[in-house]
């Protein structure tokens, strides 16, 4: 073969795998995250949070339990953010209703932190909407290594800029 031949087809090969970006685009965290989570079957506010996580692309596999407490325990979550279920996706804890832009963002930021959780139930947050009820303002909190530390804040599903 000769040289103009191969850049001919090194260029069309080049072509080829652009033009399968532009079709597919770029991967994101949520297309590649398997989500494992554990909760109660009777758990109404549980499931929406799954489905807020579903549509931002994250595979969910559910686990069904009663019993919350040895998997908060041995995932190492702290005592004040134990909510009503646990995830864990790519090898971190994500404790009760965080919304997945937090999720996302922890997944890329670089860190020792085993996870993140938000305490309770805040009004507003993903699987806790109430309709006629202003979302709270809360923090996403950060733990593992040391006490838990603020990540990021919300008001419902939406980030907060301080």
């Amino acid at each position: 073969m000769n040289k103009m031949k191969i850049a001919t087809l090194a260029f069309g090969a080049v072509l080829l795998g652009g033009a399968g970006f532009l079709i597919n685009g770029l991967p994101t965290v949520a297309q590649a995250a398997d989500m494992t989570v554990y909760k109660s079957d009777s758990c109404g506010c549980c499931g929406g949070w799954v489905e807020h996580m579903r549509k931002a692309g994250y595979a969910i596999r559910i686990v069904s339990t009663d019993d919350l407490m040895p998997v908060k325990t041995r995932l190492g979550v702290p005592d004040s953010l134990w909510a009503c279920h646990t995830a864990v996706v790519d090898g971190k804890v994500i404790e009760g209703h965080v919304p997945a832009a937090a999720v996302d963002a922890f997944l890329k930021a670089p860190g020792a932190s085993r996870g993140i959780g938000v305490g309770g139930m805040p009004t507003g947050s993903p699987g806790m909407e109430a309709p006629g009820y202003a979302p709270e303002r809360y923090d996403v909190m950060r733990f593992g290594g040391s006490a838990p530390a603020r990540f990021m804040t919300f008001e419902g599903a939406n980030p907060v800029r301080r």
